[in-house]
């Protein structure tokens, strides 16, 4: 992928879409997927409408009790037990998991933390960082077997506009010299990318497309970390906690662009992108607003993507994919 294809398509969707709108006419029955956080949120509604357009969808969820509750009338769905921040526990789930598929056809990478108080996980990694990237990368990583055993596997990774805080903290990802939520935040989100780009590189050979998104500003169970008084201060919400800022998308909005990413025909043949609003994103410049979408140049460098794939499998002890 270079800086050239980052460029829209054209495509009939806009911010508005829905997950009925870009699920239309789509058969995945005999397909198998799985969806990370596929239980709150847009985990949730990317979870309802793969099942509804007939994959068999694997949940894996750090409180599985609460993901059978979320998911007992979805049909064709099963939950198993992982937390993203515990790379023991996600090893064991992707045990689980090729103990229980012979092939897997869409990876859906859904969960997330934002804004999080200074947390440290494992050998002291940032906690946003742990989970939101390295615990999807180990997962993926054990799981390629599967997704190279498919006919056109797709990985879909959940970034977010709020890649544009920072570039990848080379020098201190860890935030080891003072904590800062949002850059910390931010990082986990360009890490996403990157992730997205160097997995493209390595799976093209054998099929397997990987593609980051923003799926817009909604108001979701990602924000459980930040007070009512902040979310206030943003202008997001009112004092009862109504969605009044701009922009905002519904639960079945913001799951759109995933599901697209995921499914289109339009994409075929095509990876390593970053997508927003049902579209390839353009690229975008520093003096831009992450408010006016786009994907920062430093999110898609190959090089810093190759560079971010090594220090994540020497971290994370996770199995090299070879090509």
């Amino acid at each position: 992928m270079t800086i050239t294809h980052q460029q829209p398509l054209g495509t009939p969707f806009s911010a508005s879409t829905t997950i009925e709108d870009v699920m239309t006419g789509q058969d995945l029955s005999g397909r198998t997927a799985v969806v990370t956080g596929g239980y709150s949120g847009l985990g949730l509604e990317t979870t309802r409408g793969l099942a509804a357009a007939g994959a068999h969808v694997v949940v894996p969820a750090r409180r599985p009790d609460t993901a059978r509750a979320a998911l007992q009338d979805v049909a064709g769905c099963e939950v198993i037990a992982m937390d993203l921040a515990d790379l023991d526990s996600v090893r064991a789930a992707a045990v689980q998991i090729s103990d229980r598929l012979e092939r897997l056809d869409i990876l859906m990478a859904v969960a997330g933390v934002m804004a999080t108080p200074e947390r440290r996980v494992g050998p002291g990694w940032e906690s946003q960082l742990a989970a939101n990237h390295f615990g999807h990368f180990a997962l993926t990583s054990e799981l390629y077997p599967l997704l190279a055993a498919a006919d056109g596997a797709r990985v879909v990774v959940n970034s977010s506009a709020g890649h544009a805080l920072t570039d990848f903290r080379w020098h201190d990802p860890h935030f080891r010299t003072g904590y800062d939520k949002w850059l910390a935040y931010g990082q986990s989100k360009t890490a996403n990318v990157l992730f997205a780009v160097h997995l493209d590189t390595l799976g093209r050979d054998d099929g397997v497309r990987a593609f980051a998104l923003h799926p817009g500003k909604i108001i979701t169970g990602l924000q459980r970390e930040m007070s009512l008084q902040e979310q206030i201060d943003r202008g997001w919400v009112d004092v009862h906690g109504k969605v009044i800022g701009a922009g905002f998308k519904t639960p079945t909005q913001g799951a759109a662009t995933g599901l697209w990413a995921a499914t289109s025909p339009l994409l075929d043949g095509r990876g390593g992108l970053y997508l927003e609003d049902c579209d390839v994103a353009r690229t975008s410049v520093p003096e831009q607003s992450m408010d006016d979408g786009g994907v920062r140049a430093y999110a898609i460098a190959s090089d810093a993507a190759a560079r971010l794939w090594d220090l994540s499998l020497t971290a994370t002890g996770a199995t090299p994919i070879t090509r």
